[in-house]
């Protein structure tokens, strides 16, 4: 069992946890194919975690498996713009840490 961790990228954790609970359990190499075309700035990032953690577990990708992957909440970076008569309305930009595990798939050899 491998770990990669991704921490304070700009995403919105709510956003990247629809992503991630499509590749939970899928096979390492389907699971990075078939974020490489999910039009999504989560799906790019995942994969690349995912990638990292086959490397971490040194195996290939079509014997790993993703056993977890967690999106948790990351400090929110606040802005402000200028509104009407001197006032000011906040921006919060989102960040997440990504967090995968993949095992090798026990049972072919």
């Amino acid at each position: 069992m491998s770990k990669a961790t991704l921490k304070f990228i700009r995403l919105s954790p709510n956003k990247a946890r629809l992503i991630a609970r499509e590749v939970q359990g899928m096979n390492a190499e389907l699971a990075i194919a078939s974020l490489e075309f999910t039009p999504n700035k989560a799906a790019k990032v995942i994969s690349k975690v995912v990638a990292s953690a086959v490397a971490n577990a040194g195996l290939e990708p079509e014997e790993a498996i993703v056993t977890s992957c967690r999106v948790d909440k990351g400090p929110v970076l606040k802005r402000f713009i200028p509104r009407a008569r001197g006032s000011a309305t906040p921006i919060l930009k989102p960040t997440s840490h990504v967090y995968v595990t993949v095992a090798k798939i026990e049972g072919d050899k």
